[in-house]
């Protein structure tokens, strides 16, 4: 065991040549050292908290709810989340076939559900945003995705949709939803997502 003493504690122990007062007084200087963090904290920690009340205190003014709560807002207006995939709530995405930018037969349903929807909300604009799986170079697959969302405008333009309200991109295989390299995750990913654009 090792301990450090002032110059001033050395020579009080050079002094004694009894072995039990020796022992006594370090016994007594490891009580202190160890005590006096432990007082230190709880010196500091009465003189923190006993504080008086300050004038900040009373000028607190105590405001009722209807003054401080602002306008009140309509809870039926929610703000719109995705629905599958990336595509805004209330519309579907449309999923493609392998290397193809048509629109599939049994994705006809989904692109009127998305028609039915603009139709029904016209002050809403919507951006159309092709995707693509992973296999392919870069520069084809942002062509692949221009394709497949030019391909969904026009069909829903020929829904009926107003095609100024109506954008694309093309993302390609930058915004994939699911990364496996099976079947299941390129399907997933071979999509064009509709988007409300506020």
């Amino acid at each position: 065991m090792f301990l450090h003493f002032s110059s001033k504690d050395a020579k009080y122990l050079l002094v004694s040549e009894n072995y039990t007062e020796l022992l006594e007084v370090l016994l007594m200087l490891t009580n202190v050292k160890t005590l006096l963090p432990a007082l230190l904290c709880v010196s500091v920690m009465t003189l923190t908290g006993c504080g008086s009340k300050t004038s900040s205190d009373e000028a607190l003014v105590v405001v009722t709810a209807g003054e401080a709560m602002g306008v009140e807002e309509s809870l039926d207006s929610a703000p719109r989340g995705t629905s599958e995939g990336r595509t805004s709530e209330g519309m579907l995405p449309i999923y493609y076939n392998f290397d193809s930018s048509d629109v599939a037969g049994d994705q006809v349903a989904r692109v009127e559900v998305n028609a039915e929807f603009s139709k029904t909300n016209p002050e809403l604009a919507i951006r159309i945003e092709g995707n693509c799986d992973a296999r392919g170079t870069n520069e084809y697959n942002m062509a692949l995705g221009e394709r497949r969302a030019l391909s969904a405008k026009k069909y829903l333009v020929n829904l009926g949709v107003e095609e100024a309200k109506l954008t694309t991109v093309s993302y390609g295989e930058e915004r994939m939803l699911l990364h496996g390299h099976d079947e299941l995750s390129w399907a997933q990913n071979r999509r064009a997502d509709f988007v409300v654009v506020e």
